[in-house]
């Protein structure tokens, strides 16, 4: 189970967390977690990044049931709150990120924008 704090910063659904799980395992390396990240760039000013990285310097590092996940300070600020779901399937989007500080995102949901 997640620690209630980490629950509280980032919502990661159990489809999404299933996922993290299997994509980690497929890496074999166990130092490894899930980086959750923000670019400039994308149809509305940034984007979002998921990479599988091991903990850097002065990142944010949430405990998950079987991962972790790893923020920089300035992702972090974006992405409070935020839920990534995974969606499967024929016409599934693959990772899904619900962003409540989001003022505007595109059509794709791949960027957004905060005013």
């Amino acid at each position: 189970m997640a620690t209630p704090y980490a629950m509280d910063f980032v919502k990661i659904t159990p489809k999404a967390r299933e996922e993290v799980v299997k994509l980690i395992a497929a890496e074999n390396k166990p130092e490894i977690g899930l980086r959750l990240g923000v670019k400039g760039g994308g149809c509305s000013g940034l984007s979002y990044d998921l990479q599988f990285t091991p903990p850097e310097a002065g990142d944010t590092a949430l405990d998950f049931e079987n991962f972790k996940v790893f923020m920089d300070a300035k992702s972090a600020i974006y992405l409070k709150g935020m839920q990534l779901d995974y969606q499967g399937g024929l016409n599934g989007k693959g990772f899904v990120f619900s962003n409540p500080n989001a003022t505007s995102t595109c059509g794709c949901g791949e960027s957004f924008s905060v005013v």
